[in-house]
């Protein structure tokens, strides 16, 4: 049933159903008018009348899922409605993807599909038209599936087949069909010329003209087609517009020889008026044809489009008239001097289309056309394929050109010719003279007049169609006038010529050109008789036979050309003598052998006839005639062998069948043939003979009508004389086609053309014998042939195709005669095979052999038959595809070349021709070859699995019997694997074969679980064998990984099919895996690991029965190793990398997670993956690899879900990060790890982030060392030493630093990468790196690099990925970017997230909510690197690096009142709240996010906020003071402005405000602990007030004329604001002094005691409040301090009024999505070092920036440290950083402290770096060394007593390392790497490096930076790299710290007393000895590094 109306079901019980669904109708309930249904497997009730009836069957009834409802209507309606359903759904989804254009055509297409259903439907359609309407419907069904994707349907009769119900050979062929008719459309070989005339434009029309268009051909200068004529009247349009077949004409019959480039449209034009364009109108009134112009077009112009619409051609006239007979010559050959334009607008406009097809298929499809009417023009003569009974008797005649005399006028004559047919009694024939179609025949003809012209050419064609019974006795007449230009207009006769059309002895006028006499004639009246002129000689040359009368000597000619194209009538005298035989019985010798000189389209004219003749002359006179009637017998038959006469075959048979009447022929053919045959080896006869074989099926034809004949007359008279006379012909056949050709191929020749033609004689045999003697005589004749293979190739070829027609025959197809002819074609197929030749036509006959046996045919002799087969086919079957699919092979006649043997000598051309066009050709044979490989590939295919369809149980167990020993079984059952392997490659069928695979799957998993058997039996226990099994399982798996087999990806309603017909066929394969792996016992181990990642590949298919059967498997797997090694690690390790490869791969989903970490019971009895592991004594490792793998997997569908098209770069950055760190802490998988550090690398470079480019690739470097050790090719890089991958990587690394503008990271590396080439005196590249370490300092200098904005991100909610959910990270702004873009730019990337509108945490709600929320506010870089940035004289552009590169600490103020608020004084109650963020790992790293690690909240008092704010805006005064006096400012307005707001602000309340808040008694009483704070403060002011002072000097010297009352204004109020502070003079102890402020600007101690400071002293840290917090000048709105209220006046002193400052407090809750920065670019931080009391203070001075610019990394838990630290603990980048020192827990004593902390997913170092951090909790501020000399190192004293950790691996336990105390700080001076650190000292995994040691020197820590492309550099030229290099000594380089690590006291470093001397040359001499202790007197030997796991990285 159908639903009409949809249901929505709301009733209970109820169904809810759509419009079209399909019900099953289980009950009836009249009473309530409700059905109880079954709609699939959900049964309910609905309306009755929502339904409409239809009739269907019940496939499997009673079986609910197997049910199949079958509707009864016709199998295109059933189609056209699922077809429907499917393109609905993906109709709708064209338009989502914006593909338009076919979404319209689609739409077009549906409704007309749904139009011709309605009309299918009704069923009131004749069966011719609904034929053609299914025709219509399949056609427009297939190229929407073509277009959508789908799958090609097998269809016969336009009905799709059941590929069960017919053979898998026929399916193949039908498939094939419809795809090369698809693919291939078959090219047609008729085209048609559409042309339609439009109008004729030109300025000086005014008269009728008469447009002629023909097609000329220029090679041979002649036209080939008729022509096409019609008039204009005086507008240029046409004359008859209601008559459209006037003005449009179709030429006909064009074949493809005729579309080429010479053939052209050419257009004369004939105006009909007066003789002169320009004559008076009244001059005179008779009108004549006058030239007016020609246009020509090439047909190649329509070759590439078809059609040319509204096309103008140009029109030309000839400069000479008597040139207009060769005008489109002229034009063609663009001989540019013989003709003009008309005029200069003159055009003819015409619609041309070029149409391909046969005429009846062209009025079909242009129906419209032919239904208004066309013309149509054919070609001159016969078309290419003369079809009988077509009618013709059409003379052409040309009228060329005329030679007259002046008749004694002293002006040439104006000639006109008129033309009649008269007929013998001398009427004129009406309407015989056509001029060409569209217009009507004429009864007489005028040509047109060359103006006074003697010698005319004309050249005009005309047709006379002139009936045959009037044809004998007519002529033609042509009278010649002068017309006059007087004004009578007179046309004068002066002659005349005329021709006959027939001959006296019945010949018609030969073809060619002929010379008329010009006979005189000035009287019309003497034409009347033509009895008088027609007894006069008409040529020159001839007369009539009759004529006694003399010709006169005349110098008048006239040529004409004539040109007979007739179907009734003959030109040739032999062909009417044979045809008169009886009235010339002597000449009938001569008659006969002259019949093969007549044309063969003479004969076929009078083909009947001419047998009648030939059977009667034999009938006649046998003895005599008989050997010549048989040889023109054969003549004639072999003529209708050529393609031009092929037609005319019909009529030969309808002859035999209806007219012949030879019945005694019989006897004389066999006699003759009989003689010819036994004469084969005569070579004198070999020609002769070959003729007569090649005749033989229409010989035997009439010898077998002739004995039928013979029978029906005498009543079956002289039978058994017949049978004998058959015998001995055959025996005579067997004897000749057993001889073999021994070196002559003469004899071969003709047994191949014997055996072409022997097949077609078995139908003629069959009506005169019984089938099973035909049979028997087939066989014996087939049989004769010699077995030999290494003959005649052409031989060999014509034999199989002679089996191949059997196979096809009628004779085959009988069971009765296939059992006989079987043995013999497979005996010869089985040659060919075994040798591997003519494949193509072995695989047709077996493709034919197999279509005659139809599926589960239980017949007794179809079982013989498949046994006969198997025996003698199967094995070489195999062999066959094995060969082909392994070497590509043509095959057949034309092609048997072995591929393999295909050289350029073997080639038919020579090497020495060999050209382009030669390698062309080559290229274009092998391209054919293996397209004709994989077709012939698909036929033994499909041969192949025809055989193992029919083969039953019993054929089975025969064949595996057959075996004789193991091994025969063991070979056959690999060989079929793999045959089976090949067959389920993608590329065996095309894409959209879906119904032929699953055909094939269905075969291959029946003869699977046939074979399994024998498996099991004959190879377990002892007799197992490896690698049979190995290709079982190996074949299992990719069966069941087969794309056609993923029911997910289908369609619902092709699931549906599939599922029916087939069942899911991956689960019972993987039912089939299990059992088999469960009986292989111990023999398991074999397989372990390799099956491991091909098992785990088929449990990613999202289906659930098939992994709850393989999941078991791993258990099973883990178990037996853990039994072998006490351990699976290397299921482990197979599992992991396989899992990556595969899930990247599309595989997998979350599903699949869950239910591999799940507790659902899995396959039958069996328990999950899980709960079987914990009941193991292994439990503890097995569900820790569980774990292991969940995360892993986790990952990676969040990195394959952003890796799809149109995800954002930060999201693919982002989980790539999170991915890549899991391989490096967790899973410790070298490879892995490289291959995503340069996946990440690719994506920084495609997003243009080249320093997080450059960190990431640091990753890859800190794992190689200088060493010559070789490096297997991997990746990009080449196969090279350690030490050219190195250098490469650094040279890369460098040039993404100077893209990114870090330049200070790039100076360290050429330093580095200069050591090496200096220490192997490489000074070319040494100079060319100091070159390009120069560089980057003058970039440094002279480039503005921009500070961008650092944004904090919370990512909160289930719906974002795993690598985000419910994590905050902090990210580095791109350049200008500000907190609104960032913001829209989050919001872009996940559209479907809310943002929240306050900066408070979240609560748990929102972390569980199944949604996503972004929480966004810019947050404050707090520098590490305090001491540059303090440090004066400092140029900006360095300062710049320093305040936004390797941050690790962010801050976010948040001001808020604690208790009453101060209406008038709101300082006193304003707290800020400030957030500090402290991350994972600092900025700018491998990832422009990372992610929080920690937060700390401290609450600023409000005199804690004050102090902070006027130290930020004194450091904001001295940086413009110095900047200005300096000369570094080119514009001083930010300096006053500055001091203008300040001192504005402070006259008009300022710092008044603080005074009036702090300094007042009651809060002095209030809080007493504030003292100091207040002394501060007041300290502070003061100090403002003196720079302030200074700033004014200094303002005095540079300030402009036109600032100087400004100027003025400030000073008097500065005075003002002295006196509100109460300073009268500033004390001696805050002088301002050059000393003080070394670029004379005032500098005021923070001490209350005054220091005196010298150039050379070490400058002191004041005392700091704990609560002090350094800042900086970045203020952004988004801090919501109360730097609001307090620093806009005091910092940007923009404000006239403090109220007005005051008031200006943001709400944290709008303001913290917003920012602006309120300070100037200019300004920098002030904020002093937060370190007190540094133990180092000589250490502050060092300016070195390794110690800053690249990050350290920690160094995590792995095997070698059993100390238990977080995997995931790392600092960054060693090799140019600091040696990394882990933080140690105040609970674990001595050097195993270490802190745990949470690892992330969102930066590579998961662990958390060491913090300087004191006791106190006060900050310490980094120092910068410069680079430390040779001596004094403060690594040595480090490394020299620093204890060696516990638990180390015993290989590394000689070399000492260290761990320091969290409570105690140390330099960050240079530490010397740590043994126990495997190739970087963070790394922690052995695997990912080789072990290093290194000594301990005074030098930098040599880093190396992997590159993946060789960079392009600064300098002139790349460094080269020599190969020669003289090995380095061997040497440690010390790593520098970027952030501060804690050190024990004893390991501190005392205070240098002199400043750090330059640093040396980078030599390579280690020390001979230490000093005090720290210098080691001996050398400690290098260790031997650890194996890597991955060596050849």
């Amino acid at each position: 049933m159908a639903l009409i109306a949809g249901f929505r079901g709301t009733v209970p019980h109820g169904l809810s159903l759509e419009i079209g669904d399909t019900v099953q109708i289980l009950e009836k309930c009249d009473g309530e008018g409700l059905f109880y249904l079954t709609f699939f497997i959900f049964q309910g009730i609905f309306p009755s009348n929502y339904i409409h009836l239809k009739n269907a069957c019940v496939k499997n009834k009673g079986y609910v899922q197997f049910e199949m409802v079958i509707p009864t209507e016709d199998s295109v309606i059933t189609e056209m409605t699922s077809t429907l359903r499917d393109w609905g759904a993906m109709w709708k989804q064209l338009y989502v993807r914006n593909e338009g254009d076919l979404f319209h055509r689609l739409w077009h297409i549906m409704n007309e599909i749904l139009d011709l259903r309605r009309q299918v439907l009704v069923g009131h359609l004749t069966h011719d038209r609904m034929k053609d309407v299914k025709r219509h419907i399949t056609a427009r069904l297939d190229w929407g599936n073509e277009q959508l994707g789908l799958d090609l349907v097998p269809r016969k009769e336009y009905a799709m087949v059941d590929p069960e119900e017919i053979s898998i050979t026929e399916l193949f062929r039908l498939m094939e069909h419809r795809h090369r008719k698809k693919d291939t459309p078959v090219p047609a070989s008729s085209h048609h010329l559409f042309v339609q005339m439009k109008s004729l434009m030109c300025s000086n029309l005014g008269e009728e003209l008469e447009v002629i268009f023909s097609l000329f051909d220029s090679k041979e200068n002649r036209p080939i087609s008729e022509r096409f004529f019609l008039r204009l009247n005086r507008n240029g349009l046409p004359k008859c517009p209601e008559k459209p077949e006037r003005h449009c004409s179709l030429f006909v019959d064009l074949g493809s020889s005729e579309l080429r480039k010479d053939i052209y449209i050419t257009v004369h034009i004939i105006r009909i008026g007066r003789m002169g364009a320009g004559e008076k109108k009244n001059a005179c009134n008779v009108q004549y044809r006058r030239p007016f112009g020609c246009a020509v077009l090439s047909i190649a112009d329509l070759l590439a489009g078809d059609s040319k619409d509204d096309l103008v051609l140009k029109v030309y006239m000839c400069n000479t008239e008597s040139d207009w007979y060769q005008i489109h010559e002229n034009i063609i050959k663009k001989l540019n001097a013989r003709y003009n334009l008309t005029g200069s607008n003159a055009g003819l406009a015409v619609s041309l289309q070029l149409l391909h097809g046969d005429i009846e298929q062209i009025r079909r499809e242009y129906t419209s056309r032919f239904t208004h009417g066309v013309s149509i023009t054919r070609k001159l003569g016969f078309s290419n394929i003369i079809m009988p009974g077509e009618m013709r008797n059409d003379l052409y005649i040309t009228v060329e050109r005329g030679e007259f005399e002046k008749g004694g006028k002293s002006v040439a004559r104006n000639v006109e010719v008129t033309m009649h047919v008269v007929d013998s009694s001398g009427q004129i024939l009406k309407d015989f003279i056509s001029f060409g179609s569209g217009e009507p025949p004429a009864s007489e003809y005028h040509s047109f007049v060359l103006y006074h012209n003697n010698c005319p050419r004309w050249a005009e064609l005309l047709k006379l169609p002139i009936p045959v019974d009037k044809f004998r006795g007519a002529h033609i007449r042509c009278e010649f006038r002068h017309c006059s230009t007087k004004e009578k207009g007179e046309k004068k006769l002066f002659g005349f010529s005329f021709m006959p059309l027939m001959q006296e002895n019945g010949r018609t006028l030969p073809d060619g050109t002929h010379e008329l006499i010009v006979h005189k004639c000035e009287e019309n009246a003497n034409l009347q008789d033509s009895g008088r002129y027609l007894k006069l000689p008409f040529s020159k040359g001839i007369s009539l036979g009759n004529n006694s009368q003399a010709v006169k000597a005349t110098k008048e000619s006239f040529w004409i050309t004539s040109f007979l194209c007739s179907t009734k009538l003959t030109q040739n005298g032999d062909m009417l003598d044979l045809l008169k035989w009886r009235t010339h019985p002597d000449k009938i010798a001569g008659c006969l052998s002259k019949l093969k000189e007549i044309d063969g389209s003479e004969i076929v004219k009078f083909l009947q006839d001419t047998l009648d003749t030939l059977f009667g002359i034999l009938d006649e006179n046998s003895q005599k005639y008989g050997s010549k009637v048989f040889d023109c017998l054969v003549h004639i038959i072999n003529l209708l062998q050529d393609s031009k006469f092929h037609h005319f075959k019909p009529v030969m048979d309808t002859y035999i069948e209806s007219h012949f009447a030879g019945a005694l022929a019989y006897r004389d053919l066999i006699k003759v043939l009989k003689w010819h045959i036994d004469r084969v080896t005569e070579v004198e006869l070999h020609d002769h003979i070959q003729e007569v074989l090649k005749a033989q099926e229409y010989i035997f034809k009439y010898i077998v009508q002739s004995r039928r004949l013979f029978s029906i007359a005498t009543g079956g008279q002289n039978e058994e004389e017949f049978r004998c006379c058959i015998q001995e012909l055959l025996m005579s056949v067997r004897f000749f086609l057993s001889q073999e050709s021994k070196g002559t191929t003469a004899l071969s020749q003709l047994q191949a053309v014997f055996l072409s033609s022997f097949p077609s004689v078995y139908s003629e045999l069959l009506k005169l014998f019984d089938v099973r003697e035909v049979a028997n005589l087939v066989h014996d004749a087939l049989g004769s042939l010699p077995t030999v293979m290494h003959g005649d190739e052409s031989l060999q070829a014509v034999k199989l195709q002679s089996i191949g027609k059997t196979v096809e025959s009628h004779l085959y197809t009988n069971p009765d005669s296939r059992c006989i002819l079987l043995p013999v074609v497979l005996h010869h197929l089985h040659m060919h095979l075994q040798e591997q030749k003519d494949l193509i036509m072995c695989a047709r006959i077996l493709s034919n052999i197999f279509c005659l046996i139809k599926k589960n045919s239980s017949e007794k002799s179809v079982l013989e038959e498949i046994d006969v087969i198997v025996n003698s086919l199967l094995d070489i079957l195999l062999r066959t595809i094995l060969e082909i699919t392994s070497r590509p092979q043509p095959s057949g006649s034309a092609m048997r070349l072995q591929f393999q043997d295909v050289t350029v000598s073997s080639l038919p051309w020579k090497s020495s021709q060999l050209s382009l066009v030669g390698l062309l050709d080559l290229s274009i044979y092998f391209v054919y070859v293996v397209i004709h490989s994989v077709r012939l590939c698909g036929e033994f295919v499909s041969c192949l699995l025809s055989l193992l369809r029919q083969m039953t149980d019993r054929h089975y167990q025969q064949l595996l019997d057959s075996f004789n020993t193991k091994e025969d079984l063991r070979d056959f059952l690999l060989q079929i694997f793999t045959v089976f392997r090949i067959l389920i490659r993608p590329e065996m069928f095309p894409k959209d074969w879906t119904v032929m695979r699953l055909v094939a799957n269905n075969v291959i998993i029946t003869t699977v679980l046939y074979l399994s058997d024998a498996l099991r039996k004959n190879f377990l226990n002892e007799n197992f064998d490896y690698k049979i099994w190995d290709s079982y399982f190996f074949l299992a798996v990719i069966f069941i990984n087969q794309l056609c087999l993923q029911l997910e990806m289908f369609t619902p309603s092709k699931k549906k099919k599939v599922l029916e017909k087939y069942g899911d066929m991956r689960v019972t394969m993987g039912c089939e895996i299990f059992s088999m792996w469960q009986n292989l016992g111990e023999h398991k181990l074999h397989f372990i690991p390799a099956l491991i990642g091909p098992f785990l590949e088929v449990t990613l298919i999202p289906q659930p029965d098939l992994r709850n059967v393989m999941i078991p498997i791993f258990h099973d797997m883990m178990d037996w190793e853990q039994r072998r090694s006490g351990n699976f690690k290397q299921v482990e390790a197979k599992l992991i990398d396989k899992l990556d490869s595969l899930m990247s791969e599309g595989k997998g989903d979350e599903t699949y997670r869950e239910l591999f970490n799940s507790i659902i019971p899995l396959f039958g009895p069996y328990p999950s993956l899980l709960k079987k592991i914990e009941r193991e004594t292994w439990r503890e490792s097995g569900v820790s690899l569980i774990a292991t793998v969940t995360r892993l997997m986790e990952r990676l569908l969040d990195y394959r879900d952003c890796m799809k098209m149109g995800e954002v770069d930060g999201k693919k950055i982002g989980c790539t990060v999170s991915l890549l760190n899991f391989y490096k802490t967790e899973l410790n998988k070298e490879e892995m790890y490289i291959r995503y550090i340069h996946k990440l690398y690719d994506l920084h470079l495609k997003a243009q982030n080249f320093t997080e480019a450059a960190y990431t690739l640091l990753l890859y470097d800190e794992l190689l060392e200088w060493s010559d050790r070789p490096l297997r090719e991997f990746l990009n890089y080449p196969m090279q030493t350690e030490w050219q991958r190195k250098e490469c990587l650094h040279l890369t690394i460098i040039q993404n630093f100077d893209r990114g503008k870090c330049w200070e990271n790039g100076i360290i590396l050429c330093r580095k990468i200069a050591e090496q080439y200096e220490s192997y005196y490489d000074y070319r590249n040494l100079s060319k790196m100091r070159m390009m370490e120069a560089s980057l300092y003058d970039k440094i200098m002279d480039q503005q690099r921009l500070e961008p904005e650092f944004f904090r991100v919370g990512f909160y909610g289930k719906k974002f990925p795993f690598f985000l959910r419910n994590k905050e990270f902090v990210c580095r702004g791109h350049d200008y970017e500000r907190l609104e873009a960032f913001q829209q730019r989050m919001l872009n990337e996940f559209p479907h997230a809310i943002a929240m509108q306050h900066a408070n945490q979240p609560d748990e709600t929102i972390f569980q909510a199944e949604a996503q929320y972004l929480q966004i506010y810019a947050v404050t870089p707090i520098p590490e690197n305090q001491e540059v940035l303090q440090r004066d004289g400092i140029p900006d552009n360095i300062k710049s690096f320093y305040k936004v590169n390797h941050i690790w600490r962010f801050r976010y103020d948040r001001p808020f009142h604690k208790g009453t608020k101060d209406k008038e004084n709101e300082f006193k109650s304003l707290w800020v709240e400030r957030t500090t963020l402290i991350l994972v790992q600092s900025l700018p790293g491998i990832s422009r996010w990372f992610e929080v690690e920690k937060r700390e909240v401290v609450e600023m008092s409000p005199l804690e906020n004050a102090i902070e704010v006027l130290e930020n805006k004194n450091q904001q005064l001295r940086t413009l003071i110095s900047q200005c006096q300096t000369r570094q400012m080119q514009n001083i307005n930010p300096l006053t402005m500055c001091l203008n707001g300040v001192i504005d602000a402070a006259v008009n309340g300022g710092v008044a405000r603080y005074q009036e808040a702090f300094f007042v008694k009651e809060y002095v009483l209030n809080h007493p602990e504030d003292g100091e704070k207040i002394t501060r403060l007041r300290e502070l002011m003061l100090e403002q007030a003196q720079i302030l002072e200074f700033g004014l000097a200094v303002h005095e010297k540079v300030v402009p004329q036109d600032m100087r009352p400004l100027h003025k204004k400030l000073v008097d109020q500065f005075f003002v604001m002295k006196s509100s502070l109460g300073i009268q003079e500033f004390p001696a102890c805050i002088q301002a002094s050059p000393v003080h402020f070394p670029n004379g600007s005032p500098r005021v101690c923070r001490n209350s005691i005054p220091i005196s400071m010298s150039p050379d002293a070490a400058r002191v840290i004041p005392r700091r409040s704990p609560l002090s917090y350094p800042a900086v000048n970045r203020y952004s709105s988004s801090s919501l301090s109360s730097q609001a209220s307090a620093e806009v006046s005091n910092i940007t002193g923009q404000s006239e009024s403090s109220d007005e400052v005051f008031n200006m407090q943001p709400s944290p809750s709008t303001s913290s999505l917003s920012s602006t920065h309120s300070a100037s670019p200019n300004v920098t931080s002030s904020a002093p070092s937060s370190a007190r009391a540094s133990p180092l203070l000589s250490d502050k001075h060092k300016h070195s920036r390794e110690n800053s610019c690249l990050s350290p990394r920690e160094r995590p838990c792995s095997a070698i440290y059993p100390t238990p630290l977080e995997t995931s603990q790392r600092m960054l980048f060693n090799h140019i950083g600091d040696g990394a020192l882990p933080r140690s827990d105040s609970n674990l004593p001595g050097s195993d402290k270490a802190v745990n902390t949470t690892p992330s997913s969102w930066s590579l170092d998961s662990g958390k770096e060491a913090r300087n951090t004191s006791e106190s909790g006060k900050l310490i501020s980094p120092p910068v060394p410069p680079r430390p000399a040779q001596t004094a190192s403060p690594a040595r004293h480090i490394a020299s007593i620093s204890p060696s950790p516990a638990g180390r691996s015993p290989m590394k336990g000689s070399v000492q390392s260290f761990t320091p105390s969290p409570v105690e700080y140390h330099s960050s001076g240079l530490i010397s790497n740590s043994p126990a650190l495997s190739g970087s000292y963070s790394s922690g995994i052995s695997s990912l490096s080789r072990c290093s040691t290194s000594e301990t020197s005074g030098f930098e820590s040599q880093g190396s930076e992997p590159a993946v492309t060789v960079p392009s550099y600064s300098i002139s030229e790349e460094p080269v790299r020599k190969e020669s290099k003289t090995p380095p000594p061997y040497s440690v380089y010390e790593r520098t710290l970027k952030r501060p690590v804690p050190l024990p006291h004893s390991l501190s470093i005392p205070p240098a007393a002199d400043p750090p001397a330059l640093p040396p040359k980078p030599q390579l001499v280690r020390p001979n000895n230490l000093e005090n202790s720290s210098r080691r007197t001996e050398q400690v030997p290098r260790p031997r590094p650890l194996p890597r796991k991955v060596s050849q990285l």
